[in-house]
């Protein structure tokens, strides 16, 4: 027997609550930073959400832009019961998808899920990846995921054991 169907499409504001849902097991067990609605909606264009066959959104993934060839991939979460479906897999696609439709190049995440990553091609990486100059740039950032990827002191608690991770996406020219 097959994986049930399901598809992916760009979030809708209507998602938020469907995205809480999605993120709060994993919330509870400090493998995401929890986000404030406003914070959500704020960011919804960053979304993508996988819907089951009966219209009920069973994933969701946002890329996040960093700089001019760097973004970030955060809040990948699924409904417990679509593990292992692919849903996971066509999201990170589709989020790949949106960095090469504006011109990134590298995409960041920050993990505990290191084995899906690997599989997708993210490297884990130590150093900083971006120039100096970049850095100074973005240390003035308030967003949280900008700190973590900058290793930050600050956001040490609510990264540890997580891995940092790092895809250079394929020229497709």
């Amino acid at each position: 027997m097959g994986s049930p169907e399901f598809t992916v499409r760009k979030a809708l504001a209507s998602d938020v609550p469907h995205i809480q849902r999605l993120i709060r097991p994993y919330v509870e067990r400090r493998i995401l930073l929890g986000k404030d609605d406003v914070a959500l909606y704020a960011s919804i264009q960053q979304f993508r959400i996988a819907v089951g066959p009966d219209g009920t959104p069973i994933g969701c993934g946002a890329l996040n832009v960093f700089w001019d060839d760097i973004a970030e991939v955060r809040t990948l979460a699924l409904d417990e019961a679509w593990i292992r479906h692919g849903v996971g897999h066509r999201l990170l696609e589709g989020l790949e998808v949106d960095a090469r439709a504006l011109g990134i190049g590298r995409i960041f995440c920050l993990t505990f899920e290191v084995d899906f990553f690997t599989k997708h091609g993210y490297l884990e990486i130590g150093e900083s990846v971006v120039s100096p100059e970049v850095y100074a740039e973005l240390v003035r950032s308030t967003d949280e995921g900008v700190a973590e990827f900058l290793d930050l002191a600050r956001v040490k608690p609510n990264t540890l054991g997580n891995t940092r991770m790092l895809k250079v996406l394929p020229d497709l020219s």
